[in-house]
């Protein structure tokens, strides 16, 4: 099962995509209609708000009166924490139905407004944003909705703006001119991103990511890092120690393969193989195979590089994490070279030649060749990278 996050602010028309998603069959629950769901009449949600707010949250025919629930409730701190009391354990315990009762090969979209505000991001395994600048959706709510321009606009600024919608956006989708044109881009998101990336996560798969090509540094390296760091440590919980982007894309600056490398650090090995199934579910299965670095020659014990690899499931976004133990030579090593090429211009400069001349001779083989290709220079980088730790005083 994959799960999808949609959100967007307020007249951006993510009613429009939540409705091709679902005509091409994926699951859309709406957390605004569960939301009125669980206090309709009859309902024990609505008596507790009653019973907390008094019946002049009622309109005429018995149902809540909304406004009027807003004019008290929103009062102070308190009644606002009451309401939310009263009402999100049973939005949270009806959208778990219905995930529940959804396929396992299910793609499931919660459609939430407020999915940014609340920081509800990392719970899902992608993230899609709905948006078009602001005067496009003004003129939407004033005339679609009746609003007037200073309402529209108030509620827009209410929301969470722009770079705060980026910041934890895997998709963005700009729906600011004809609905063809995003519909069209929904197309190519569900068949060429969500499927097959459902199809990973419920077979413990990853994509076939060809041999290495080294690119230009992206500047939206970290901003990835830091939505996909927020999902590892949401999915290995309290037995991951710390979490740390790793490799050359946390290097700013430097050339390299587009693809993220985390370390998780674990208290021991048994810790990384506890964590393994949450981590599948959450995208990142294990790689069987891939238990070892290459010992360096200043520590040749191999047993001071074992590790746990995971690599991601997402078509679109290429996720290494290894997993490691506090302390040991591998988990240390992790930290100190991308540290190291930070520092130091000619390292990283040399560093991306090397890259560069190995991923040209290399095209058309495995990205494993590649690496080992690189061990003869990662051998003398090695004792230069401990070189500087030493005179500057680095510690991981």
């Amino acid at each position: 099962m994959l799960r999808v996050g949609l959100t967007g602010g307020i007249g951006a028309g993510k009613s429009t995509v939540a409705g091709r998603l679902a005509e091409h069959g994926a699951v859309v629950i709406d957390a605004d209609k569960i939301a009125r769901e669980v206090v309709e009449p009859g309902t024990d949600g609505l008596a507790e708000l009653v019973a907390a707010f008094g019946q002049e949250i009622l309109g005429p025919d018995g149902a809540l009166d909304r406004g009027k629930l807003a004019a008290v409730a929103f009062a102070d701190d308190d009644a606002r924490n009451q309401l939310n009391a009263i009402v999100h354990p049973r939005i949270g315990k009806r959208t778990a139905e219905l995930v529940a009762q959804a396929p396992p090969e299910a793609v499931v979209v919660h459609d939430v407004p407020l999915l940014v505000e609340n920081g509800l991001a990392p719970m899902y395994h992608l993230v899609v944003i709905v948006d078009a600048p602001e005067d496009v959706r003004v003129t939407r709510l004033t005339g679609s909705r009746g609003m007037s321009e200073v309402d529209a606009r108030n509620r827009i600024a209410a929301q969470a703006d722009e770079s705060r919608r980026r910041a934890v956006a895997d998709v963005w989708l700009d729906n600011s001119s004809t609905p063809d044109l995003v519909l069209a881009e929904v197309d190519a998101l569900w068949a060429d991103r969500l499927v097959p990336y459902e199809a990973n996560v419920r077979l413990h798969r990853y994509p076939y990511r060809g041999s290495p090509k080294i690119v230009d540094y992206d500047p939206d390296w970290p901003q990835q890092a830091r939505r996909i760091k927020a999902r590892l440590k949401l999915a290995a919980g309290a037995a991951a120690l710390s979490v740390d982007h790793i490799g050359s894309t946390s290097v700013p600056g430097l050339a390299a393969k587009d693809v993220l490398d985390f370390q998780i650090a674990v208290k021991s090995l048994d810790d990384a193989d506890a964590m393994a199934d949450a981590l599948g579910k959450a995208g990142f299965p294990v790689l069987p195979d891939f238990t070892q670095d290459s010992p360096r020659p200043v520590d040749p014990d191999p047993a001071h590089w074992r590790k746990r690899t995971h690599c991601g499931a997402d078509p679109g976004r290429w996720v290494n994490v290894h997993l490691r133990e506090q302390g040991s030579a591998g988990w240390r090593y992790a930290l100190l070279f991308p540290a190291w090429l930070r520092a130091d211009d000619a390292a990283r400069a040399e560093y991306e030649q090397v890259k560069r001349g190995l991923a040209e001779e290399y095209q058309g083989r495995s990205i494993p060749e590649y690496g080992d290709a690189k061990n003869e220079w990662f051998d003398s980088a090695y004792f230069r990278a401990e070189q500087w730790a030493t005179e500057t005083g680095w510690t991981p």
